[in-house]
This record gives structure tokens, sequence and C-alpha cells, in this order.
């Protein structure tokens, strides 16, 4: 038999996996989750729910019952919801739905791996803008690229990871005025900005919205949201693996949702530590910290890795984005709770001291 890779897509074979870090640590801050845990009344009627669960039968294919409760939330038609297996199965079903020969997919860099990742392994030619000094939209190269080029998606993170930011509203509304394509606004840290395309939604209908539950506190979920016309819903559901989302991820994230009062609690704890963390960092050292509108931050300091390293060896882990370009000598840090935070403080002005 000849060599099994020969048998797979040039186009896979090029990609590199989407890592996630195997490092043993006591406090983690890297993959932008909610330190808190579920309150005991949440969890209990969580676990009721849960309870009422049968096993030996499928899940809702349509989830209709959790797709009932976004929709009345967020002041949409239940047509107008999906939902996914995290946003990244949405992701993937835009990119299988929109596909074909020469298709292109533009987005801006750096941003969430995972727009490249999923189109460049369906074939897709990948279109990629650098962001500009400040982290935004460099709006007119996007739209003269879109105007040559013609990609099918363009994705937007908003805010964007791992810079943090949301990028410049009137930007991305130029982008989706000027696109003969499907723009793709990923929300998934709404949460933390508060800032949102839905009012867009009815006068733009090449528009796609996508939120997730994962940074809210429910990521063991993997819950994914897509808001679109209905039009577009009925399309990318042709696409859907059937059952994709089981029975107790839609029935513990339509309780929780009903019942949501201590998830905002957390939130904005998360919100006013972030403006703390963002303060007391700007003392350390020779830190440059970026805003954010979101639950993690972006900050670049010369030896990275060794500030990487150190932290690692007091048992806190942090993102490591250094790279070459716009990244180099960047991490994030995902905000913690307020003892979490003072730890990686501490430890932060501790090796800057002696670098």
């Amino acid at each position: 038999m000849k060599n099994i890779k020969q048998l797979m897509r040039k186009e896979v074979l090029r990609l590199k996996a989407y890592e996630v870090a195997e490092i043993p640590a006591r406090i983690r801050l890297d993959a932008n989750e909610n330190p808190f845990a579920l309150s005991p009344e949440l969890k209990n009627m969580v676990l009721k729910e849960a309870d009422k669960v049968s096993l030996n039968r499928y899940p809702d294919g349509g989830s209709h019952d959790l797709r009932q409760v976004i929709s009345s939330q967020l002041g949409v038609n239940i047509d107008e919801v999906m939902t996914g297996n995290g946003s990244d199965e949405l992701i993937q079903m835009i990119v299988t739905a929109f596909g074909g020969s020469s298709a292109k997919a533009l987005y801006s860099v750096p941003t969430f791996s995972m727009y490249g990742i999923i189109a460049k392994a369906q074939g897709y030619v990948p279109l990629e803008i650098p962001l500009d000094g400040n982290f935004d939209l460099d709006v007119n190269k996007i739209i003269d690229t879109i105007k040559k080029e013609k990609p099918r998606l363009v994705f937007i993170s908003y805010p964007n990871n791992p810079t943090g930011n949301c990028f410049s509203e009137d930007r991305i509304v130029r982008i989706i005025e000027k696109a003969d394509s499907s723009v793709i606004v990923d929300e998934a840290y709404f949460d933390f900005s508060k800032k949102t395309f839905l009012p867009y939604l009815k006068k733009y209908k090449n528009l796609i919205i996508l939120r997730s539950l994962s940074k809210i506190g429910l990521a063991g979920l993997r819950v994914g949201i897509l808001i679109a016309g209905k039009g577009i819903v009925k399309e990318l559901n042709k696409v859907r693996l059937p059952y994709n989302l089981s029975s107790f991820s839609q029935v513990i994230a339509s309780a929780v949702l009903k019942n949501r009062r201590a998830i905002d609690e957390q939130i904005d704890k998360i919100i006013s530590e972030r403006e703390r963390l963002i303060d007391e960092m700007k003392g350390v050292g020779s830190l440059e910290v970026y805003p954010s509108d979101s639950n993690f931050i972006l900050f670049r300091i010369e030896k990275a890795e060794e500030v990487f390293k150190g932290l690692i060896d007091r048992g806190i882990l942090i993102r490591n984005m250094n790279k070459s370009g716009r990244l180099r000598n960047c991490l994030r840090v995902t905000i913690g709770t307020s003892a979490e935070n003072d730890e990686f403080l501490k430890a932060l002005r501790e090796i800057v001291s002696v670098l």
C-alpha cells in the first residue's frame, strides 16, 4: 500500500494543528475561561435538570428548547438561531456551505486561528490582512482586497482574540456594505464588551453573528450560537450534523440561561478585575499593556520567553503569543479571581525586577 499521506488532501498536510498546552499549573490563566464555578444554587438546579435526561434517547436534533430560550433573550426569531458544538463547529458549517472551487476567505491577522485552519483545510485560499498600528482593521486594504479577490467569506472577531480590542464599528459597517460576501462577526466575548452587531442583522442580509457560552462559565458544554437571516440558517442546517449538540449541553445551557443572574454577577466581577489588572500592570517595569474589551489582556515585554517560563516556575500558566511580526514579545493573560490576579501580579513584579 502507498504511503497513507499520499491519499490525504495537500491542504490538510500543510496545516499545523490547533494545540492546547498540557502544562501543569496550579493557576491557569491561559484559556480565556470564567474562573468561577457555578453557584451552589445554580449547580443544584442544573443537576436536577440533567437527571431528567434519557441517555438511551438521541438529543433533540434541532435544539428547539434551547434555541427558543436564546431567541427570546436576544429578541430574534427562533428560525434565525442555530446552535453548534462550540462556535468552532459553526465556523466549519459556514466554511462548508459557502465553499467550492477557488473559494477565498478573508480575515485580519492576528486573530482567532480557527478561521484560517478550517478554511485552509477545506481548500479555501486564505486572504490574510494585517491589522493596522492600533490593532484595528485596515479597512481600505480590506475593501480593496474584497473588490479584487471576491472572497466568499469575511471573518471579523469582535472583540478580537488575541488583541482583546473591539474594532471600529464604522469600519466593520463599511466592510459589510462593500462586500459581496458573507461577513461573519464573531462575538464570542460579547458579554465582556457589551458591543454587538445584532441591530444591523435585519439591514444587512449578508451578516452572520456568532456567540458562545464557553467564555461565561460553560466551556465544558461546548455551546456555540449563530444568528442570521432565516434563509441563511435554513441552508446551513443542511450541512449540520444530526444530533450535533448533546442532551446534557442543551438542558444545562437552557437552565443556566433562564437563571443567569449569578453568571451576570460573575461577568461584572471579571470586568472589574480586568480594569484593576490593566491599571496594576501598567506600573510593572517596561510592560506595554493593550486595552481590552474581553476577559483577557495582551501585553508586550522584552524577554517574553523568560517571563513566561518564570511564571510557569511559580505555578502560573498564561498564553505565550510570542512570534515574529505583530505579536513579537507578546503574552496574554486571562482574567482570574481576585486572588489569582494578585498572585500573577506578585510573580510578574518579581520576574521583571530581575530581568
